[in-house]
């Protein structure tokens, strides 16, 4: 298995917009309906609005194995000594491979160097994968938020918080 972490390109938008649709998918899957899903894939993750999303900047790198984006993480700082995670998600068919780490490690490097001290994610709470990966990696969780969307649902996150 060849892995590279690098920047995203435009032509990654295709594997990029599977690989979060999927795994947004998979992390909502029976709490949230399939109309409040939908509208979400609809929003954040077809093509154009990666490819548009990745020329700004939004997501930070791509794991890419044997050709194929494998993984992905975009994020940025909040203030001047917080960073956070605002989309990560790792093909199913890659995961429990090490790709996940080598891709938070990689964002977290930059977020150090850029002065953090602490960095934030949200986890769906509930999502089997992201809270233990999470605390494995010294994340724990600080509180809830919960939201309320277009569809009436209520949308349940955890933040969880790590000092770097």
């Amino acid at each position: 298995m060849a892995l590279i972490i690098r920047r995203p390109e435009s032509a990654d938008a295709p594997g990029v917009a599977l690989i979060c649709s999927e795994g947004w998918r998979q992390t909502v899957e029976g709490k949230m309906s399939s109309s409040h899903q939908h509208a979400v894939i609809s929003f954040w993750y077809t093509e154009g609005k990666v490819q548009k999303d990745i020329r700004r900047g939004s997501y930070s790198y791509v794991a890419e194995v044997d050709d194929t984006v494998a993984g992905v993480i975009g994020g940025g700082m909040t203030a001047v000594d917080t960073s956070e995670i605002f989309v990560f998600y790792v093909h199913e068919e890659y995961r429990y491979q090490g790709i996940g780490k080598k891709l938070l490690d990689k964002i977290t490097g930059g977020h150090i160097k850029r002065g953090a001290s602490e960095q934030w994610v949200s986890v769906q709470e509930g999502n089997i994968y992201g809270r233990p990966f999470y605390e494995a990696r010294g994340f724990s969780c600080r509180h809830s938020k919960e939201t309320k969307t277009a569809t009436g649902e209520v949308q349940v996150s955890l933040r969880f918080k790590r000092e770097l």
